[in-house]
């Protein structure tokens, strides 16, 4: 139980609240709905109840003056673990509060693969293009023009254009991280699973925060909110956040520095219930993101012999440089940086209807994205690998479906899917420094697309302990490649013909679950998922490079379960996976004769991939908290002939001639990373004078990764250990907390992915350590 004053408990009752953290000092009480619920009828809020009684009223007022204080009220006693309904639910789901979002100073999606077993989740080349692995699922799509094997929700809305979730990452209520196929209940299919995210919601009575933290490197990020009534039945919310600098990389050979952050993200909602049955919601977002990128260091030189290029001694050294014919082309200044230039910005509406039988929901949603990206891929001052790219592109969804509410043994849920989306790249590479080139390129290309779906998802209770359920998906994607060309400039000009991809398949899921006791559950479930064919859209110079790949299917065989053996104590969850993988979409490449290895995308006609996930929560003693969770994969491929691009560089190095080297990849294995760990452990206590403390330790660890098909050496990433802490005091009356924390406390050199262009083969380096200071004060 929550132990608060009784003169409190005996006006409010938390049952129309949830628990979350406003600041790490404290656990928060806020009526604000979880992403299942976001637009249900409140029936049961202090703005409906208080119509009913004038007692209410006053209540409520007394009420939201001490929410409003930083929204929190102390947590004391005896530890309830979040997401406990979760814990009925057949799944494998990675569910993480606003609490440990903070805790873990989670500030960026790429920061969640921290958090969440057999998750992998990088910057492309170290830009903003994000790529998303779930247990050894995913596409590397740096030019995201492909569907993602790792779907992204931001609110209930899918986002298939990762990058579009740039700046997002605040104010966030909660994150949902679901592995597997899916797409039964809501949304669009896939293979590997989703991320969602969801963002906190209006509430009926006012309060707001305001956060300023100040770390290492000159950086800072500024945050805030405001959420209250606008009239009887509306509400809003707006939340912001700006970030500055905290560029770590420099150059060695001028002082110049590298990575400054540049952005400011706005998010507004409204919320309107004209009466107990329906809710009308409408929301906009914005993002303007200016940000410096994070260079590679080369770590293999890809010329010949005898082309030298500039070697650094320093973890965080590298070097860049842009010629002015390069920057007059694209119509930047001399003096840019690798950097972005993203405009990025939506809305949707959606209304939710309780219709006696079941609820109907409707969400309609429309995002857009305008970037303009430098990047320099080869890390040097030469001018081998400098990319500037243009990206315009826009979606739009619909979806409406119908969920179940009669109380009885069948639960179900049907709905449909559409999205539609125009995309428009256009970028630039500079090669005048590269032997065997010498000239600049620019590939231009148009992207149309449209998906339509179906799903329907059943649940059966056969006793009171054993349940079946099931789903099956339908979707058709239909997606063309247009006006693709690329010009050598003083060279030649090459149009390419047109090309199209059609996916049209059906995926299902079939599963029981048994609750053996009341705080332990077992469930098994198989599903097929399936993903979309699509493009290799990069430097094209063959019509080979365009051939659109096909679609692929996984199927999955899960056992889980959820315990409970000490409620409030102790709760152990684990499960084990095996995916029969067809059809798999990779990076590979081909050999164009007199020019080198060419990206492209193939499929692997077969491989299989199998593993482990536990976490844990613990509460042991007063004061102490625990939690950890544990990943383990391993994977390989069945059937699958390729080119050996290591081999094929390797040669071109030793005689500076490319000669194609093919390999059987039978047994080989995946490279995904095999284990990773997670962690954390808390000490919260109340102090004299009204303060409380927090004080916190956490870890994670990753293991090894190929970055190319068959990759060793340099071809994988070491793998690495992190460590933080954090201490946080605050007085939860007068609405304020002080944090110190640091980021990388070991210091640790380490790579978070890597990128390769023309010349060099680069791992780009994680962030050395931050010491941080953050305070919060809460209205």
């Amino acid at each position: 139980m929550m132990s608060m004053p009784s003169s409190f408990r005996q006006r409010h009752s938390l049952s129309a609240g949830a628990v979350l953290l406003c600041g790490t000092a404290c656990l928060i009480y806020m009526p604000v709905a979880s992403a299942e619920t976001s637009i249900t009828p409140m029936k049961h809020t202090k703005a409906y109840l208080a119509r009913k009684s004038p007692l209410l009223v006053a209540a409520k007022k007394r009420t939201a003056v001490q929410a409003s204080r930083n929204e929190s009220l102390q947590v004391q006693g005896r530890h309830i673990f979040a997401f406990g309904q979760a814990q009925r639910q057949p799944d494998s789901n990675t569910r993480i509060s606003a609490q440990t979002l903070l805790e873990r100073r989670v500030v960026s999606v790429t920061d969640l693969q921290n958090l969440a077993p057999n998750l992998t989740v990088q910057s492309l080349k170290g830009t903003q293009s994000i790529n998303y692995h779930l247990r050894g699922v995913g596409l590397d799509d740096y030019y995201e023009n492909n569907v993602s094997s790792v779907m992204v929700y931001l609110d209930g809305v899918a986002y298939p254009f990762s990058s579009m979730t740039d700046g997002m990452m605040f104010d966030i209520a909660n994150v949902d991280i679901a592995p597997g196929p899916v797409g039964f209940t809501h949304g669009m299919s896939d293979t590997g699973g989703e991320v969602s995210l969801q963002s906190n919601d209006p509430t009926p009575y006012w309060h707001g925060n305001i956060t300023q933290d100040i770390a290492s490197y000159a950086r800072s990020r500024t945050s805030g909110f405001i959420s209250g009534p606008l009239a009887r039945n509306l509400s809003f919310r707006v939340a912001a956040q700006t970030t500055q600098g905290g560029g770590w990389q420099y150059n060695p050979l001028n002082g110049a520095h590298l990575g400054d952050q540049n952005q400011t993200a706005l998010r507004a909602k409204l919320k309107w219930t004209p009466d107990s049955k329906t809710v009308v919601a409408l929301g906009g977002h914005w993002t303007r993101d200016l940000s410096e990128l994070i260079n590679g260091n080369p770590v293999i030189n890809l010329a010949p012999a005898w082309q030298k290029y500039p070697q650094f001694s320093g973890y965080r050294q590298t070097a860049w440089g842009i010629q002015p014919g390069f920057a007059k082309l694209i119509g930047r200044p001399e003096s840019l940086k690798p950097s972005e230039d993203n405009i990025f910005w939506g809305a949707d509406f959606r209304i939710s209807r309780e219709l006696g039988f079941a609820r109907l929901e409707a969400v309609s949603a429309f995002e857009t994205e305008r970037q303009g990206e430098y990047s320099d891929e080869d890390g040097t001052e030469l001018a081998t690998g400098d990319v500037y790219r243009n990206v315009n592109g826009n979606i739009f969804s619909q979806e409406l479906k119908l969920v179940s509410t009669l109380p009885g043994k069948l639960h179900w849920t049907v709905g449909a899917y559409y999205n539609r989306s125009r995309m428009q790249q256009q970028f630039y590479n500079n090669f005048n420094d590269y032997q065997g080139r010498g000239y600049i390129s620019e590939s231009s290309y148009d992207q149309n697309q449209q998906a339509f779906s179906q799903y329907a998802n059943v649940s059966y209770d056969i006793t009171k302990t054993i349940t079946l359920f099931g789903g099956v998906t339908h979707m058709s994607d239909d997606r063309q490649l247009l006006n693709f060309r690329t010009i050598k400039y003083g060279l030649n000009t090459l149009n390419f013909a047109p090309e199209g991809a059609l996916t049209n398949q059906l995926g299902g899921l079939l599963g029981i679950q048994v609750q053996l006791t009341q705080h332990l559950q077992t469930y098994f479930k198989v599903s097929k998922g399936f993903k979309p064919g699509g493009f290799a859209a990069n430097n094209t110079v063959a019509q080979a490079q365009l051939k659109a790949f096909k679609p692929e299917s996984l199927m999955s065989y899960e056992l889980g379960f959820k315990s409970d053996p000490l409620p409030g104590k102790l709760r152990l969850n684990g499960a084990a996976f095996y995916y029969d993988y067809h059809n798999q979409q990779v990076v590979s490449s081909f050999l164009l004769n007199n020019y080198g290895p060419l990206g492209t995308y193939v499929n692997v006609p077969h491989s299989a991939i199998w593993g482990i996930e536990l976490s844990a929560e613990a509460h042991p003693v007063s004061h102490i908290y625990i939690n950890g969770n544990m990943g383990y994969e391993r994977g390989s491929y069945t059937s699958f002939y390729a080119l050996n691009t290591p081999a094929v560089n390797a040669y071109r190095v030793a005689t500076g001639v490319y000669k194609a080297f093919y390999t059987d990849y039978r047994g080989s294995d995946l490279g995904i990373p095999k284990l990773t760990l997670s962690g954390s452990i808390a000490y919260r206590a109340d102090l004299p004078y009204g303060l409380s403390t927090d004080l916190g330790v956490n870890g994670n660890y990753r293991d090894s990764q190929a970055m190319t098909i068959g990759g060793t050496g340099a071809y994988r990433l070491p793998p690495y250990f992190l460590m933080g802490t954090y201490a946080t005091v605050g007085n939860k009356k007068q609405g304020w907390n002080a944090t110190i924390y640091v980021t990388n406390l070991l210091n640790r050199h380490y790579s978070i992915t890597s990128s390769s262009q023309s010349t060099t083969y680069q791992h780009v380096p994680g962030a050395p350590r931050f010491i941080g200071g953050r305070l919060s004060y809460g209205f």
